[in-house]
């Protein structure tokens, strides 16, 4: 299963269970991502971490992951696009995704399908594949209302961790919230207040909240989206460590490296010089 659509406007919908073989689909920028193990297992690296998916499971990835895959022992599916084809943004309303499926931490949601979320998407996805084929005018909207149908079976059953907390709709609505205001300030803004300020909550609050939803802790998450971003900017980009501290909203690059080590258990130089030996 290999099809691709891309429209007149630089929009870009895939779907193959051959990624690991398409050169062209992986060296496409942009481009947000779902795989799924549908049988066996697969092993992959996403921003230089080794990771091992089993059988039912999905992880949607961002255009900041960068992912390789390693080792196929089974069978999976990669369902690719752009913003340009479906602005998950603009239409947060409709698919309410951002922040829970996508956001900017290396730390990535791993979806477990039940047998019956499962057999929903096998059917989207085998009229994707149907639509593919088609040659009218009405492929790409169908394609589209797809997608979102994709998206949405997804965002239920990230959703379905919040159970455990007494306003479920409340409860994943304010981490939605919360993780997209990390990816928009992480650079400025470093503290638990600053986003229960913006949120409108105290930070007390939102601790008890992501506890009962069994998440990190609110400065947790903050600060696996500064350490996401730092390995990525010293992983794939010749700047020094200075210049990504200054990035990063450091004032000194020491404050810089004592958060790096402590995040990680190794100096800056250490982990570039471990990245280029591998």
């Amino acid at each position: 299963m290999n099809f691709r659509l891309q429209t007149p406007l630089q929009g870009i919908v895939a779907l193959t269970d051959a990624y690991h073989t398409d050169a062209a689909l992986q060296k496409a920028e942009n481009l947000y991502k779902f795989v799924w193990v549908r049988s066996g297992t697969l092993t992959l690296t996403i921003d230089h971490v080794p990771t091992r998916l089993e059988a039912g499971e999905v992880v949607p990835l961002t255009p900041l992951h960068r992912v390789a895959i390693r080792e196929v022992d089974g069978d999976y599916l990669t369902l690719l696009f752009n913003s340009d084809f479906y602005c998950i943004y603009g239409h947060d309303s409709e698919v309410s995704c951002s922040g829970v499926l996508f956001h900017g931490s290396s730390e990535i949601a791993r979806l477990r399908l039940p047998e019956r979320q499962a057999a929903q998407l096998e059917d989207i996805v085998g009229k994707m594949a149907e639509e593919f084929s088609e040659q009218d005018s009405l492929r790409e909207e169908m394609l589209r209302i797809l997608l979102k149908r994709f998206i949405i079976t997804c965002t239920r059953m990230a959703r379905e961790r919040f159970a455990r907390s007494t306003d479920t709709e409340h409860a994943f609505d304010i981490v939605r919230q919360f993780y997209i205001l990390v990816d928009q300030h992480f650079k400025q803004k470093k503290q638990v207040q600053d986003y229960a300020d913006l949120l409108h909550r105290s930070p007390k609050t939102l601790s008890n909240l992501f506890a009962a939803c069994g998440l990190p802790s609110p400065l947790r998450i903050v600060h696996e989206r500064i350490l996401s971003e730092a390995r990525r900017l010293l992983l794939y980009t010749p700047m020094s460590a200075k210049e990504i501290a200054a990035l990063l909203g450091f004032d000194e690059l020491a404050a810089f490296s004592r958060f790096f080590r402590k995040m990680t258990g190794k100096s800056i130089s250490e982990f570039r010089a471990e990245s280029e030996r591998e």
